[in-house]
């Protein structure tokens, strides 16, 4: 019934340990939508979920399951409301735009920094940048990037920030 409230044609019920992971493997060997293998998402919480969570692409297990089920998970949510699921999948996606900003910012602030600081104004303008401001502009750099990302200390999950 929910499958086919949430439009998904394909489901697979009372299946064992052992088929969980075939079925798994079956999904990735069927390819995605670039005509690529698939990449293939677990949520389980019990020990007969623990194969097929660790064959899936990414394992995710109910922080309320089992010991086996969240060793073998690559992501543990850690209460028992799927929700969660949409939540952390969103916190990934802005903390990996977060990692791209740090490492576009670090690049540029580098170009331009390092020929400055080897003298490479000196020939067109005549300035030296002195090494204790170039060190001092490197040491920026490190706080730009760890401020930045620390943006992410202000994360609202989607559901929270809709309700607001």
């Amino acid at each position: 019934a929910v499958a086919r409230r949430l439009g998904i044609d394909e489901v697979r019920a009372e299946v064992l340990p052992a088929d969980k992971a075939q079925a798994v493997r079956d999904l990735q060997r069927e390819g995605g939508r670039g005509g690529g293998p698939a990449r293939v998402a677990f949520v389980g919480d019990g020990i007969n979920d623990a194969p097929a969570l660790a064959q899936a692409d990414v394992g995710v297990a109910i922080g309320t399951g089992t010991d086996v089920a969240i060793e073998a998970a690559d992501v543990v949510l850690m209460r028992g409301d799927l929700t969660a699921l949409v939540d952390a999948r969103a916190l990934s996606a802005a903390t990996l735009r977060n990692v791209k900003q740090n490492l576009f910012w670090a690049f540029a602030y580098n170009v331009v920094l390092i020929p400055v600081a080897a003298g490479a104004l000196y020939p067109v303008l005549g300035v030296m940048l002195s090494p204790v401001l170039g060190a001092a502009a490197m040491g920026l750099s490190s706080v730009f990037v760890l401020t930045n990302a620390l943006r992410l200390r202000r994360f609202r999950p989607p559901a929270l920030a809709d309700a607001r």
